[in-house]
């Protein structure tokens, strides 16, 4: 039956000389773990495609074979700035990370992944808890609610070690004798901190994992999980360059403009630079949400069309 199947084809429509497409960016990464935060870590383990896989998927898409390499850049370009993000699915990524439990609650939000989490059921839970760097401890931000703001003095920052400290100490042993009297790991597990360290094996799609990267990479991320997308990010950024170089051209690096917030440049187009006061008092009678008004006045002052 075999001899009836045509011969295998690589991605110039030729017999195939290799059995896998190989990304020199990311063959440098494999393996090859990238520290996070005190204890964890995050390393490619394997991949599939590379940038040409995304151009040859969108060729196939109307029944031409590849073109020349070097029009692949701009077809990539061209398919992540009109949202075609089906070729991007094409590659995927699969990664091994350690990281503490609170941040991998935020992590698993992404669910366009495949996830396999170390088990605290059948095996014995981590002994590395997350002590926050002096730096990152601050106070709670008035103006965001899951955000931080000003730093918290070196008095309280002490107090915040020394007690994280002292409670980690004690769940070590607390979880050890529980172990010991043979009381199941399922249960002897359940007063360890979120705080505790898991790990786990995370495959995903680039088009999702870089939708992943624009919200975890933001300014406005938590910390603790924008220390682990800029790790991916490094990766990413060498296994596929152009496709990487798209996403900050077209999606990281860029903002869009609501429906009210375009009427309102166009409406005012004589005024500009108009000061913030203002703005934002005419902007928000339009739009009637201070939060909302917020985020437009900022974005004008990023395109200098509002002045502090």
């Amino acid at each position: 039956m075999e001899e009836n199947l045509p011969p295998r084809i690589d991605e110039d429509g030729e017999p195939a000389t290799t059995r896998r497409v190989v990304s020199e960016g990311a063959e440098k990464w494999l393996r090859r773990p990238i520290p996070c935060l005190d204890h964890g870590y995050v390393y490619l383990v394997d991949y599939l495609g590379n940038d040409r896989s995304i151009a040859q998927a969108a060729r196939v898409s109307y029944g031409k074979g590849t073109k020349k390499v070097s029009e692949d850049p701009g077809l990539i370009r061209r398919l992540y700035r009109d949202v075609h993000t089906g070729p991007f699915e094409m590659v995927e990524f699969k990664f091994h990370a350690k990281m503490p439990i609170f941040v991998a609650r935020q992590w698993i939000r992404h669910r366009t992944a495949n996830v396999n989490e170390y088990s605290g059921r059948y095996s014995v839970m981590s002994d590395d808890f997350y002590i926050p760097d002096p730096g990152t401890l601050r106070k709670q931000s008035k103006s965001n609610k899951q955000g931080r703001d000003e730093e918290l003095s070196p008095e309280q920052k002490q107090f915040v070690l020394d007690l994280l400290l002292s409670e980690y100490d004690q769940q070590r042993k607390d979880y050890g004798r529980l172990l010991k009297i043979d009381l199941a790991k399922e249960l002897a597990r359940i007063h360890l901190s979120v705080a505790n360290y898991t790990e786990w094996y995370w495959k995903i799609d680039l088009h999702n994992l870089m939708h992943f990267l624009r919200l975890r990479l933001a300014p406005d991320a938590q910390y603790e999980i924008r220390v682990f997308a800029e790790a991916m990010a490094r990766i990413v950024k060498d296994a596929v360059p152009v496709a990487f170089g798209a996403f900050e051209d077209y999606r990281s690096n860029a903002m869009s403009l609501s429906r009210m917030e375009i009427e309102f440049v166009r409406d005012h187009e004589h005024a500009w630079p108009m000061p913030k006061d203002l703005a934002f008092a005419i902007l928000r009678e339009r739009l009637g949400n201070k939060t909302e008004t917020d985020g437009a006045v900022a974005k004008l002052q990023r395109l200098g069309l509002v002045t502090a």
